[in-house]
């Protein structure tokens, strides 16, 4: 299992879609998760998410199904339930979890050495700022939330297996690659 963490901006996505598309060799799929809200666009349950009911997301969390979970907002719950991850391991799948920074601490936690965590780091906050400003999606206030969490999420670097450094693309790619390879054999 691959557990990724990284604040926003970091190109986190970026490194492990290209990973999953470029190396299919390594088999690797995302864990497909638990949502509370209702599905966007084309999302179809059982693909991107499974979604649940607030509720049945509550009795879930009561049953001790989920291996980590978040309420990110009052009744917006996210979470990776066991039974998921043991389906797709049984299928021969190298799950992915590309996850925030405490659900990849708890996810280590339960898999130990079975699981690799990787955190993938901006350079600088600066640099940080700059990746979010040129992406043009966020408000100035957006920003300036996602950067007082980036520097919280900072922080939890030093509980992950392994850091990658993302201050160029190209060879954070291929130093992901490489680690991830090397714990897969």
């Amino acid at each position: 299992m691959l557990i990724v963490s990284a604040p926003s901006g970091s190109g986190k996505s970026t490194i492990v879609n290209w990973l999953m598309k470029e190396h299919p060799e390594l088999r690797l799929y995302f864990s497909i998760s638990c949502t509370s809200r209702a599905p966007r666009g084309e999302e179809k349950d059982g693909v991107e998410y499974f979604f649940l009911t607030p509720e049945a997301f509550k009795e879930k969390i009561a049953n001790d199904e989920f291996l980590e979970y978040e309420e990110v907002y009052e009744n917006r719950f996210y979470g990776t339930l066991k039974a998921q991850v043991e389906r797709q391991r049984e299928a021969g799948q190298n799950v992915v979890f590309d996850v925030d920074v405490k659900g990849g601490v708890n996810i280590k936690k339960h898999y130990g050495d079975q699981a690799l965590s990787l955190f993938i780091q901006p350079p600088s906050v600066a640099e940080l700022r700059k990746r979010l400003e040129h992406r043009g999606t966020d408000t100035p206030e957006a920003i300036e939330q996602r950067l007082a969490k980036a520097e919280y999420e900072l922080t939890f670097a030093s509980q992950f297996d392994q850091v990658v450094v993302n201050d160029d693309l190209e060879t954070a790619k291929q130093e992901t690659y490489r680690i991830v390879s090397e714990f897969l054999k």
